[in-house]
């Protein structure tokens, strides 16, 4: 346990409460790490006397997360003075604590205690004054925080600067429907398989499990469910019935249109969501999945296994063909391009800190690199289909616009779909829109 939670010095771990894990992983996203990454490792190895706090750690982290930008500014108004790099684990305990007085439904005191209570757990028992003062002084003072919050919209919708810029600039009427969706806790969305189960028969199982859903209108597939429950209590998860996805992602496999027996590319494919939806819809259909990662292609496999399907997995650059297709050109071709992922930040909410400027200018570079080296390979008639989770032009629209102007044997194909907005070149799916995560869309056809 010390090895893998290194910035830790717990007393006992057995003891330890919900908030001292949740300060760790914290600490280490703020430190730059992947919230993903960070949440599993802690998880993992998380004594069996504290699993009942997981959903609890989950919470605050993820709420913390979001909430960042603002719970950093309105520490700072009732810290004294910084505190050291050593006392990162306070920072993050301290960002623990003002979220659950302002944004969770915890009796104050229990929340301010179990906090305080924290500091023994790392180690800091002289810390435990601090916490108190700094909590209690919010408590006692929360206008200070009102006004500080209310005077700046980086703030108020807890983003970054540059971000906020960015989304009020391309999205003018928008951008504070997009801000405040990018802070709501997700849906937790199925597609069923229709190759196994009809979407109304699977609804009769979800209700014998106890579990209620809705329809979701915007596919032949999808569910959204009333509650979010683990996937393993999931009725016929292992069996394949039904996965994970958000119903803006399940779009991709429906706007890619595959017909039976074509040969078809799901470039960056990994972890294989669209993969598999693409082959329940077209199962005879000669796909192969490419991705760059061995470690993310293998999760195709086990995603493409559940779901008792196949494919041909490569691992490979999409943007170096010439290291290995092999000259046999591709029906569709579906690029899920590396990008920002600013339309599922309410999903990953450390996007929000981790994600630069200059992070989007690489993107973009990668985006064209791949799509330049991909437009090869489509036979005449065949037809592309560019997806990204970027609300950003840069990475949407005008990417493909650019595209076009360098391409002459390029068109669009019009998406006539009541999804999303229409832009310039395709269509783009705001987060929160229906229910769904931000998606882009853009089909393009190789003239005869």
């Amino acid at each position: 346990m010390d090895k893998i939670i290194s910035g830790l010095n717990m007393v006992s771990p057995q003891s330890a409460n919900a908030r001292v894990y949740a300060a760790e992983i914290v600490r280490q996203v703020i430190a730059g790490h992947s919230l993903d990454a960070a949440l599993d490792e802690t998880l993992a190895v998380l004594p069996p006397t504290r699993h009942r706090d997981a959903s609890l750690i989950q919470e605050m982290v993820y709420g913390t997360l979001r909430w960042l930008e603002q719970l950093q500014a309105v520490l700072a108004l009732y810290l004294e003075k910084p505190l050291k790099n050593k006392d990162r684990d306070l920072f993050a305990l301290l960002l623990i604590g003002l979220y659950q007085l302002k944004h969770m439904r915890l009796p104050v005191y229990a929340a301010v205690a179990e906090t305080v209570a924290a500091a023994e757990d790392l180690n800091k028992p002289w810390a435990k004054n601090l916490m108190n003062a700094v909590l209690r002084s919010f408590l006692r003072e929360p206008q200070r925080a009102q006004q500080k919050i209310a005077s700046d919209p980086c703030l108020l919708f807890s983003h970054p600067y540059w971000l906020v810029e960015k989304i009020q600039r391309v999205w003018p009427e928008h951008w504070q429907p997009i801000l405040t969706a990018n802070n709501q806790r997700p849906p937790l969305t199925l597609r069923v398989n229709l190759l196994k189960r009809s979407r109304a028969a699977y609804l009769q199982e979800l209700k014998q499990a106890g579990q209620d859903a809705i329809v979701n209108n915007e596919t032949d597939c999808s569910l959204t469910l009333a509650q979010p429950v683990p996937v393993a209590q999931l009725p016929g998860f292992t069996e394949g019935v039904v996965s994970v996805q958000d119903t803006a992602a399940q779009l991709a496999a429906i706007l890619l249109d595959a017909e039976p027996r074509q040969h078809l590319l799901d470039a960056c494919a990994a972890p294989g969501g669209k993969t598999g939806h693409v082959l329940e819809r077209t199962p005879d259909a000669d796909l192969v999945a490419l991705d760059k990662d061995t470690q993310r292609l293998a999760r195709v496999q086990q995603n493409l296994q559940r779901l008792s399907l196949s494919a041909q997995l490569i691992v490979g650059d999409a943007a170096k063909p010439q290291d290995w297709w092999d000259n046999r050109q591709f029906d569709r071709i579906l690029v899920d391009a590396p990008c920002s992922a600013t339309g599922v930040i309410r999903r990953h909410p450390d996007i929000k800190i981790h994600r630069t400027p200059a992070d989007v200018v690489a993107l973009e570079r990668i985006q064209k690199q791949i799509l330049e080296g991909l437009w090869p390979l489509l036979v005449r008639g065949g037809k592309l289909l560019y997806a990204t989770c970027s609300i950003l032009n840069e990475e949407n629209e005008e990417q493909i616009i650019g595209f076009l102007a360098r391409h002459p044997d390029a068109q669009e194909i019009k998406l006539t779909v009541p999804h999303g907005i229409a832009r310039a070149a395709g269509r783009q799916i705001l987060p929160g829109e229906h229910g769904m995560d931000g998606f882009y869309y853009a089909y393009l056809q190789k003239k005869f």
